[in-house]
């Protein structure tokens, strides 16, 4: 069974950028599509963005252009690069893995979920 462990949020003005990691142990990330998920106060959780086990990637609308998933295999760790960030993408943001060969923006499809780290951005 795979744990992961996210890193990397923090407090950074608009415009400004982050890297967020998700670090697996348990189990090996190529054999798992992996994704990035968020949730605001008084939100629900909302698909970011994933990566296929072939290393395809899909984005939600509201951070395509801005935002890069990664993975890296040989170190078990995924990625996400976050650019031009904005006050609403502030957010607890979850690393997930699912160990089926489909991608899946659904979070209910997610079998492994990190503990989440906060990412504020102010205005």
């Amino acid at each position: 069974q795979v744990q992961l462990v996210e890193s990397g949020g923090g407090l950074v003005q608009a415009g400004g950028s982050l890297r967020l990691s998700c670090a697996a142990s348990g189990g090996t990330l190529s054999g798992y599509v992996m994704a990035w998920f968020r949730q605001a106060p008084g939100k629900e959780r909302e698909f970011a963005a994933v990566v296929s086990r072939s290393g395809s990637r899909t984005y939600a609308d509201s951070v395509k252009g801005r935002f890069t998933i990664s993975r890296d295999n040989g170190n078990n760790v995924v990625y996400l690069q976050m650019n031009s960030l904005k006050p609403e993408d502030t957010a607890v943001y979850y690393c997930a893995a699912d160990n089926t060969p489909f991608s899946s923006e659904v979070a209910d499809d997610y079998d492994y979920w990190g503990q989440g780290t906060q990412v504020t951005v102010s205005s």
